[in-house]
């Protein structure tokens, strides 16, 4: 048995369009603003690609690239003006922050209906009680591409490695509004793989190359990999892909897997922002 490859760029491609249609309709056009601290290269990267999406499905955009050196008040000010900016309907900034920056009073900073990666406490909080308003954009991504298999999550054991604010716990969430039963595993779970062995869905977030094996993995699982590891200059998940689709039913690549699907549901996301913002001025 070999799995069935997730392609993750298809099913992003197939989102963009559909925004692109939407906004082909619009008088006004979505603006998200990207800001970056600093010179970290894999962030230069993601901006840069996000930038380029913006381009190309027709929304305004705005690249904001601050010194390493930029003071907690500095930023906090460049946000305060991007709340008040009426063309940028939605914004980021790109993670992680150089060390002398509160990450959590940066995300708190930035208006809820402006929180493009829906990382304010006031979407998870709506999440949390599955009010759904904005939801992170990879969490999001992930359902998506476990939807597009067909198959029915409803009664399905869901297993997700990793419990990060930003991917495993809103994850859990969601895949608990599908009627999955969820559990959570993370790096003090012990034996991991009488857990993950269990899995209908496996939802692996660690940050650890390769440290989902075959023996770990239950026989036609679906297997979604979120890790983005360098090894040799090799970008690999935390699944042994190899290995694993061995036995899996469904699994994602890396790349070409969840990380397309974070930077269109981004753009959905502010979209949303955008036309929740006209619900509020009306």
């Amino acid at each position: 048995m070999t799995a069935k490859i997730i392609d993750g760029r298809k099913v992003a491609d197939g989102l963009l369009n559909n925004l692109k249609k939407k906004v082909s309709r619009l008088k006004s056009k979505p603006g998200l603003a990207v800001v970056l601290v600093g010179n970290n290269p894999a962030s230069q990267v993601y901006v840069n690609m996000k930038e380029k999406k913006c381009a190309d499905i027709g929304f305004y955009s705005k690249k904001i690239i601050l010194p390493e050196n930029t003071t907690e008040e500095q930023l906090l000010k460049t946000i305060d003006d991007l709340n008040q900016d009426s063309k940028i309907h939605g914004m980021l900034v790109q993670l992680p922050l150089p060390k002398h920056i509160d990450e959590q009073l940066i995300i708190d900073s930035i208006l809820p209906h402006k929180d493009a990666d829906g990382f304010n406490p006031i979407n998870m909080g709506n999440l949390f009680i599955g009010k759904n308003i904005i939801v992170p954009a990879t969490p999001k991504g992930v359902i998506k591409l476990i939807e597009s298999t067909g198959i029915k999550l409803e009664g399905k054991h869901a297993v997700v490695v990793g419990r990060s604010n930003i991917v495993g716990k809103p994850i859990a969430m969601l895949l608990q509004q599908k009627n999955c039963t969820v559990t959570m595993c993370h790096s003090r779970t012990k034996p991991l793989e009488e857990y993950t062995k269990q899995a209908d869905i496996l939802v692996v977030a660690i940050g650890k190359a390769r440290a989902i094996t075959k023996d770990m993995v239950k026989k036609g699982a679906i297997v979604i990999d979120v890790g983005t590891n360098k090894v040799f200059d090799k970008l690999v998940g935390d699944v042994d892909f190899d290995s694993v689709k061995e036995v899996a039913g469904y699994i994602t690549p890396v790349p070409k897997g969840v990380g397309p699907m974070t930077i269109a549901c981004l753009m959905e996301n502010t979209l949303e922002c955008m036309e929740l913002q006209k619900r509020v001025l009306e």
